[in-house]
């Protein structure tokens, strides 16, 4: 693993544990060279999981993309990192659960909004704001009153 301050490839796990419900492995590592302390991850290698376009076209489904969503939405919110990297786990779950090789952006965008609305209004109203294309205030004041 190449440090991520000087690029040495010796290192020494500092502490290992498992996350995602046993699913990767996040370790704690330091620099042999600089000190420099840092993460890594280790993930069990899913089959491809395509994703469907509304437009027709299909490209691979980038668990990153959802994380980075779900970052924003949640930024300056009570919502702390292991959540989000938790509610993306479980999103990413659900979809190799419900769908074998193709599954269509919709229902990406479905269930984070489900996830979010369970786990931060405001986050949640954010992310539907983007991701439903909201024109006006009045979309906001409908979509808050339908929370209640």
């Amino acid at each position: 693993m190449k440090c991520s301050a000087c690029g040495n490839e010796e290192d020494k796990v500092l502490e290992s544990r498992t996350i995602e419900d046993g699913s990767a492995i996040r370790r704690r590592r330091e620099c042999l060279k600089c000190s420099s302390r840092f993460t890594s991850y280790e993930r069990i290698e899913e089959s491809p999981l395509m994703v469907k376009k509304k437009d027709g076209r299909r490209e691979p489904f980038v668990r990153e993309k959802i994380l980075s969503g779900i970052l924003r939405a949640t930024e300056k919110r009570p919502v702390s990192v292991e959540q989000v990297h938790g509610l993306v786990s479980d999103i990413e779950k659900n979809l190799r659960k419900d769908y074998l090789s193709e599954v269509p952006t919709e229902a990406i965008g479905e269930m984070v909004i489900s996830k979010l609305q369970d786990l931060d209004q405001v986050a949640y109203v954010r992310f539907a704001s983007v991701y439903r294309k909201f024109e006006s205030a009045k979309d906001f004041v409908e979509e808050v009153r339908s929370l209640n």
